[in-house]
């Protein structure tokens, strides 16, 4: 029975490898979980897998979970409580869900302890994909990919040589305006931005979908997780979500993974990896008509991508503030404080601003984090 601990339980990941786990309860134990403000939902998560340790945001969430309930849990608080949690001698495999570059110190802890990660959080390798790539090697860890594209790649490259690699194709949906006009884009609400075609999501990792940030960040992971050029990564927008990425050879070869939009598909593939469990999951009726379509995507339009490529190939900590200014940004939006076409242009006033540092170690990382954050609120404020 394999051990396991969960950041960020009670958001859209967390949930479903719940999920995951509840088809079987011979084969996995949930030893320790960690969510942010949603006590109510890790209360019934608690009573349903109860893990032995659980973590919350902080001291008022905590009292709030132990109120009027006689819940047989440690409860800690905040980034100490989930580096504990991830760090917990008993547990084999670590799933970080969390949003944000808040998963990137519990991530290290748990690296740096030997677990396995299975990897829901692409900010910690955009952020920092340097230094997590080596704390793995030093630590002899497996990091598998939970994202629904990184999870088609790395299954297409099973028994291949990355030598052989041609080209690695990320396939987009395209999000809410993949066919809006510019002109339709300047009267965005929130509301409509939240209206994914294809998949549920959080609405962080949904408002990144509708700008293709989403996508700009799957490019830099994928640099880090493939160990590959940036000139060797394309996307694509594939309005069906039906292939989820595709890899092509240096013959010409392309293998790519197929199936229905369920992200509880790549979830079991890496809680299992490298074996493969039957599912009764919605599965391709191959006998249906089905129509499968590309297209380029839209720079212009979408420039979250440009900025993406751009910090990507720029390096140091420039990926760092990115992604730190797209935080801001993006939740300066869905609290009505700028407009949808405002979110690249913060990000990209922030990083004209930035003088880079090296990003090789935690400290430099979190330095320039700060900063932008900072930075993308001075805008954001006038």
């Amino acid at each position: 029975m394999k051990k396991i601990a969960i950041l960020g339980s009670t958001g859209s990941i967390g949930r479903q490898t719940l999920d995951v786990i509840s088809n079987y309860p011979d084969l996995y134990q949930v030893v320790a979980l960690s969510a942010g403000e949603n006590v109510e939902l890790l209360r019934q998560q608690i009573k349903r897998f109860k893990p032995k340790i659980v973590s919350v945001k902080n001291t008022v969430k905590r009292e709030e979970l132990l109120k009027n309930e006689d819940l047989d849990v440690e409860v800690l608080t905040g980034e100490t409580g989930m580096c504990l949690i991830a760090s917990l001698e008993e547990v084999d495999l670590v799933v970080v869900s969390v949003v944000g570059i808040i998963g990137l110190k519990p991530t290290l802890a748990a690296i740096s302890s030997g677990k396995t990660i299975a990897l829901a959080n692409k900010e910690t390798l955009v952020t920092a994909g340097e230094l997590v790539m080596q704390t793995c090697k030093q630590h002899n860890v497996n990091l598998l990919p939970v994202d629904s594209e990184h999870s088609a790649i790395f299954q297409c490259l099973q028994g291949e040589n990355v030598s052989s690699v041609s080209r690695l194709i990320l396939t987009a949906s395209g999000g809410p305006f993949r066919t809006a006009e510019l002109e339709r884009l300047k009267r965005v609400t929130v509301k409509d931005a939240l209206r994914h075609p294809n998949w549920s999501m959080g609405k962080k990792i949904t408002i990144d979908s509708a700008t293709m940030m989403n996508k700009g960040l799957e490019v830099i992971e994928a640099r880090w997780l493939f160990n590959i050029d940036y000139e060797q990564i394309e996307i694509v927008v594939h309005p069906q979500s039906i292939i989820h990425s595709m890899v092509e050879f240096v013959d010409g070869s392309v293998k790519a993974q197929l199936s229905n939009p369920d992200m509880r598909l790549p979830i079991q593939y890496a809680l299992f990896y490298p074996e493969r469990k039957y599912t009764n999951y919605n599965k391709i009726k191959w006998g249906n008509q089905m129509n499968l379509s590309f297209e380029p995507p839209n720079f212009d339009k979408f420039p979250c991508l440009k900025l993406a490529y751009w910090a990507g190939r720029a390096g140091k900590t420039y990926p760092t503030v990115l992604n730190a200014a797209n935080e801001i940004a993006v939740d300066s939006f869905l609290k009505n404080k700028i407009s949808f076409l405002e979110i690249p242009e913060i990000i990209e006033r922030v990083l004209e601003k930035h003088t880079p540092l090296p990003a090789k170690n935690f400290e430099e990382i979190q330095a320039a984090d700060e900063w932008a954050r900072l930075e993308a609120n001075k805008y954001i404020s006038k």
